[in-house]
């Protein structure tokens, strides 16, 4: 009996040894690949919103959009957004060109530049940015963007984006989102108050036919405050908008 113990204890060792000889000569061996590809540049361009807005004024076509292409840790982020009057020439557009940096799991830093346009019957208005902001994943899976914001005349702000995905099943989803604007300067071209501009609440629900295609509806809900909101009142325009909103989310 002890001799087979025995004879089954070198047989082990045996194989172990073997296994150790040949897996460093696997890791030793020139010119394979490492055991993770993180730096594999890959790219992406997704349409958040895609909608049509039944406002309480005039209606409007809404985009915002962003993509990026890089790798895990580094990428070029691109965001757009704007809003476009269907009854007339008038309208709004945001474009963001940033340098993502990973900083942790599930967050990125960003900085880059900011490019803003006012278009309507009177002469169009445009003005730049320099952007520092995060963008990721917090605790129980909030998406947020806080950005802050500095103008080509000196003019400071900050902006704070937060949605959630709440899913009824594998294929609806409701999408409560959050944004608000703050500012540290008056700017009047751009109907820009001190404190607190607005806070623009909306809820939509999609249904994902596929992953990267999802009808959804929703309603939105706009309120300027302070020294926005008395611009707007003197301009002869509602400080308060209820939107009923119907549009498409993609991504490829």
């Amino acid at each position: 009996m002890d001799k087979r113990v025995n004879l089954r204890a070198s047989t082990h060792c045996l194989i172990a040894a073997a296994l150790c000889t040949s897996t460093s000569a696997f890791s030793a061996e020139p010119g394979w690949p490492e055991p993770i590809e993180d730096n594999v540049p890959f790219g992406m361009i997704i349409a958040d919103q895609l909608e049509y807005r039944d406002n309480d004024g005039a209606n409007t076509l809404r985009w915002d959009m962003q993509g990026w292409y890089g790798t895990d840790t580094n990428k070029l982020w691109m965001k757009l957004e704007g809003d476009d009057q269907t009854s007339a020439n008038a309208g709004e557009f945001e474009v963001q060109a940033l340098y993502s940096r990973m900083i942790a799991p599930f967050w990125d830093l960003q900085f880059g530049l900011r490019h803003d346009q006012v278009y309507g019957p009177g002469p169009n208005q445009d003005r730049s940015f320099a952007v520092l902001g995060v963008q990721g994943l917090a605790p129980y899976r909030f998406e947020v963007e806080p950005a802050l914001f500095i103008s080509d005349d000196g003019d400071v702000s900050a902006r704070l984006v937060g949605t959630y995905e709440l899913l009824f099943s594998q294929r609806l989803i409701l999408q409560p989102r959050l944004e608000t604007n703050i500012a540290a300067s008056s700017v009047p071209a751009f109907g820009v108050g001190t404190g607190l501009n607005d806070v623009q609440i909306g809820l939509r629900l999609r249904y994902e036919f596929r992953r990267e295609f999802a009808p959804y509806v929703g309603v939105s809900w706009k309120r300027q405050f302070g020294n926005t909101a008395d611009m707007t009142r003197a301009e002869g325009g509602d400080v308060d908008n209820l939107a009923i909103v119907a549009g498409v989310r993609f991504w490829f």
